[in-house]
């Protein structure tokens, strides 16, 4: 139907430049954390979609896509084995060869344009808005998405995190692409791959013209670097004590019930005698349910009254034939006070979807998981009185929805029991704490991570690391936390935000692919 563009690099060259790409995005994430690097990998990526048809940007795409998530979530085999490592990346990898291809005729329709506002202004925010609506699909789909591997989790550490609090996760992933995109097209046009100069760059002389378009990727990251941190107002502070008991709580451990919660209460006891207003443990930390358990019961009785608070600890429990990955809020001689059932279990991880579909396909993996967690339906917030305390088990951290639900639901302060032991010395855990210091900064509210081995730490509303824990090493953080209320603007407008532009992008693909088969019309 239209043209055949000339790529701008051979399909050979460009496969192999993909697979550098997602290697070097892979490095801008903790562990290496090599932030800048994503300014090079997805410019890298990007530029070998230039001129690649539909099947050709399919196969850079899937190449560059595996070599990212192979990279970035190789954790996976410490424990599981290739294949749920080689299931979660080469899926995430086809999404991602889609999403490339559809860029590809981004580029194929943008050919040609007389305009330098279509160029270098209009194309690559449309580029972006594609990346974009990729990450925001696979965030959410199928059975909930994984939206780990946002290319925005990556800035933790960098000079571009407090972003999140103006335009959110999916903002900073947008503008990451728009400025890849941008360095994408002042290459091609030093290169001499613009096409026909509008009249307007033919009125500036030339040196000016290269001058201006030079210099736009780096106005655009000079303005996003300069923008003002958002100032988050806080109301009061809260004494919190968070405890990380090295225990070996790991799919394939071999313990005696009840290891998981003694090593937790011998983590806690230093502190009996202080006065905190929260304890917070980790995921599944009393693993004797202590609904059920008079020891477990006891144990929580005795922190609550020792330290004078309610205690946050993650159990399992059950109602009827259902299964819950849960948080109990327990005070001294009143038992749990509130419950919190996880929203997001992670699925073929916790709960098998379909079960009688993909059991078949491999029943000894998937007999590694066989109990099905039900997904929870109770409010993710704690009330306290002071303290109203947003909740999120392990990679509930990583879902937007669930952020914006308890913000919504007047947290002052999110809490974030995990569960990592299953991931030995990697990248997982750093990975997860990245996410939370970007919530932190996101949502306007301090993040108590903790975790059953590390990594634990508390963040406070500007991203800075109020206390932190080394890893496979039992202790205990006890702060005074920064509450706040605030709303910021990527609580108030980040999801219309993420909607529009993503709409944008859809709307200019349509738009530009009318324009460039009536121009194909015309030259026939």
């Amino acid at each position: 139907m239209f043209a055949r563009a000339t790529p701008a690099l051979p399909l050979s060259l460009a496969t192999f430049g993909a697979a550098i790409a997602g290697v070097t995005n892979a490095a801008a994430f903790p562990g290496l954390g090599w932030w800048p690097l994503v300014f090079v990998g997805t410019p890298l990526l990007l530029v070998c979609l230039v001129g690649r048809r539909f099947w050709g940007a399919c196969l850079v795409g899937l190449i560059g896509g595996f070599a990212f998530w192979g990279s970035h979530i190789f954790w996976l085999t410490v424990y599981l084995g290739l294949v749920p490592w080689l299931a979660l990346a080469g899926l995430q990898s086809v999404f991602f060869a889609l999403g490339c291809a559809i860029i590809a005729l981004a580029w194929r329709f943008s050919r040609g344009s007389r305009s330098a506002t279509m160029r270098y202004g209009v194309t690559p925010a449309a580029i972006a808005g594609l990346w974009l609506l990729r990450e925001t699909i696979t965030s959410n789909w199928p059975y909930g998405g994984f939206s780990w591997g946002r290319l925005a989790f990556s800035q933790s550490e960098g000079p571009f995190a407090h972003l999140v609090a103006w335009v959110g996760i999916s903002g900073l992933s947008f503008l990451i692409v728009w400025v890849s995109a941008l360095i994408v097209q002042v290459v091609r046009s030093v290169a001499g791959e613009s096409g026909v100069r509008s009249a307007g760059e033919q009125a500036l002389s030339s040196r000016a013209r290269r001058g201006i378009r030079n210099l736009l990727p780096v106005a655009l990251l000079a303005a996003m670097a300069f923008l003002p941190v958002f100032a988050v107002a806080t109301s009061g502070t809260a004494r919190i004590a968070a405890v990380q008991g090295n225990a070996d709580a790991g799919l394939f451990a071999k313990y005696v019930p009840g290891q998981i919660l003694q090593d937790h209460l011998a983590a806690t006891a230093p502190l009996f005698g202080q006065k905190v207003d929260l304890v917070v443990w980790p995921e599944n930390s009393a693993d004797l349910n202590p609904l059920l358990s008079g020891y477990s019961r006891s144990a929580l009785d005795t922190v609550s009254s020792k330290l004078s608070a309610p205690v946050i600890a993650g159990t399992i429990t059950a109602k009827g034939d259902q299964t819950f990955n849960s948080l109990l809020l327990w005070q001294a001689g009143a038992g749990a006070i509130a419950q919190y059932d996880k929203i997001h279990p992670v699925p073929f991880a916790e709960y098998v979807p379909d079960r009688a579909f993909w059991y078949p396909l491999a029943p000894d993996l998937l007999s590694l998981v066989p109990r099905d967690y039900t997904i929870g339906t109770r409010p993710n917030v704690f009330d306290l009185g002071a303290i109203r305390a947003g909740v999120a088990i392990c990679f509930d951290i990583v879902d937007d929805n669930l952020i914006r639900q308890m913000v919504a639901g007047g947290a002052n302060i999110i809490v974030a029991p995990t569960n990592n032991a299953d991931f030995g010395h990697t990248d997982e855990s750093v990975q997860q704490l990245a996410i939370v210091r970007l919530r932190a900064i996101e949502s306007g509210r301090s993040v108590v991570n903790a975790s059953t081995v590390g990594t634990s730490a508390i963040i406070d509303p500007s991203g800075k690391t109020v206390a932190q824990l080394p890893t496979f090493k039992a202790g205990t953080m006890v702060e005074d936390v920064p509450l706040s209320t605030t709303t910021t603007p990527a609580t108030a407008i980040g999801l219309p935000l993420e909607l529009t532009l993503c709409a944008f992008a859809l709307a200019w693909l349509i738009v530009a692919a009318f324009a460039a088969r009536r121009q194909e019309n015309h030259r026939g």
